[in-house]
């Protein structure tokens, strides 16, 4: 315990000194830097007489003009052209259409030049046949339940991320077997014609025959399967986005959930209070609030910048006895390019559900959807409220582009950048005395290294060996992808 407490101190110690010293710079050194060495006056005021795109064969110009703060016929001071054309860079990137964005300048004159925007699209239609064993291996789902097709989770999942060529998103999920999952979803960010508003629209179903319905008292998940569909869940949201800003979004959202579960559920030895006072099928509606901030070089794996968001939902349209639930959440995260390929984050994560008095289903904290400790992974901690640090410390080892398994004009080869890293991560989540468990209302830590890859769509696959407060350590294996 002591050994893993001087590593926790030591790497919280190092991340916080070489924060403090930390400077945000990522200077181009295109053809930019030789229109500034050339100029008698670096302040003097340069016109951009053309912006220039290529490479976009399905995504419309104006999308990707929505995107640079800057259009024809504006003016930019000399010395700030490198930091308009990175920012311009950077929100074409997060767009998430693309796999690479480059922009430079050309020169005109002495006090015009173009901007060009070099662009590779992404793969926007991904159809995903689905085939899944519920067991922990083949051998185990063809001898202990002799190929029961019944244990297997097959399907198609659906998405195409630029339908129209104008950014949206449609996707249809059809899942079959031990769980069904049948959803349709469409987002519209830009449907009007300045750009600025947009949509989105969700209907799904799903049944499920294993699914959470307790925490044990050393923070386990605890399974209920009685071989039959035990929990089904239909739900229908809409949303509705304000973008005036590129920097900034405000998301409007209403929706409806039925849920019913099996009778058992409600009874002891089960959870009488999974939907409350013994509760076996609820409606409710969700209406939401949500602040998004967006000012990094990549919003799926942020080396340099800030990311923010704030929602807040009310459950429910009474404010006392049946459904009532207000929460609140929020994440920062600061990034910062230390040079000569060192990098820095921290991030602050934040939930407060009101009233405290809720039932297990809106009970839940970390341990969910990544929001946990590097090193409590096989852990949940359910409340109320929580707040969660995470601090990370990793250098650039080295990047590689390795030719391509399979012939492709779009991705000829495949390029990946491997960082080292460590990281020291602090938690604590509240809950009320008669749900306390081991890890409820106590400070959490941990701490340890590990290695990212980084590759195409921005999928990161995370090595990492940690260790944590009740002494135990491990190898841990995430993926994540920016699809």
């Amino acid at each position: 315990m002591a050994f893993v407490k001087k590593i926790f101190l030591l790497s919280l110690l190092f991340l916080c000194a070489c924060a403090v010293a930390a400077q945000n710079t990522d200077v181009s050194t295109n053809a930019a830097d030789k229109l500034i060495a050339a100029a008698r006056d670096s302040s003097a005021m340069i016109l951009v007489q053309q912006v220039n795109i290529e490479g976009n064969k399905r995504t419309k110009d104006f999308i990707i003009l929505r995107e640079v703060h800057f259009k024809a016929g504006d003016s930019i001071a000399l010395h700030q052209l490198n930091q308009e054309l990175q920012q311009a860079r950077q929100q074409v990137y997060n767009t998430g259409l693309f796999n690479e964005v480059t922009v430079d300048v050309s020169a005109l004159s002495e006090s015009n030049i173009a901007v060009n925007i070099h662009l590779k699209e992404r793969w926007y239609i991904f159809p995903i046949l689905k085939f899944q064993l519920v067991d922990r291996n083949i051998n185990e789902w063809i001898q202990k339940y002799h190929a029961d097709l019944g244990r297997v989770v097959y399907g198609v999942k659906f998405t195409h991320y630029n339908l129209s060529g104008r950014r949206d998103l449609l996707r249809f999920t059809f899942l079959n077997g031990f769980t069904r999952n049948y959803a349709l979803t469409y987002i519209r960010p830009m449907s009007n014609k300045l750009l600025t508003n947009g949509f989105s629209a969700g209907v799904g179903y799903l049944q499920n025959k294993e699914f959470i319905y307790q925490t044990s008292a050393d923070n386990k998940p605890v399974f209920f399967n009685n071989g039959d569909f035990s929990r089904r869940q239909v739900y229908v949201n809409l949303g509705y986005t304000i973008r005036k800003n590129i920097l900034d979004a405000h998301t409007f959202s209403a929706g409806f959930v039925h849920v019913e579960l099996t009778d058992s559920i409600a009874r002891h030895p089960y959870n009488p209070n999974y939907l409350k006072d013994s509760a076996t099928a609820q409606n409710y509606i969700d209406l939401g609030y949500t602040y998004q901030y967006t000012n990094a070089n990549n919003a799926t794996y942020p080396l340099k910048g800030v990311l923010a968001n704030i929602k807040v939902v009310k459950r429910g349209l009474g404010f006392s006895g049946g459904v009532n639930m207000i929460y609140a959440e929020g994440l920062y995260g600061r990034y910062w390019d230390l040079k000569n390929n060192w990098y820095a984050s921290v991030q602050l994560l934040g939930k407060i559900t009101l009233p405290f008095n809720q039932p297990y289903i809106n009970q839940r904290a970390l341990g969910y959807n990544d929001i946990n400790l590097r090193g409590l992974e096989l852990y949940v901690v359910d409340g109320v409220a929580y707040g969660l640090s995470r601090s990370t410390l990793k250098r650039k080892l080295f990047t590689l582009r390795l030719p391509s398994p399979i012939r492709s004009t779009k991705f000829p080869k495949i390029p990946f950048t491997v960082f080292a890293k460590t990281y020291t991560d602090w938690g604590y989540v509240y809950n009320k005395a008669e749900y306390r468990t081991n890890l409820n209302n106590k400070m959490l830590y941990s701490g340890g290294f590990g290695i990212d890859i980084l590759t195409l769509y921005d999928i990161n696959l995370r090595l990492e060996y940690s260790f944590n407060q009740l002494g135990k350590n491990g190898l841990f294996l995430q993926a994540q992808s920016g699809l």
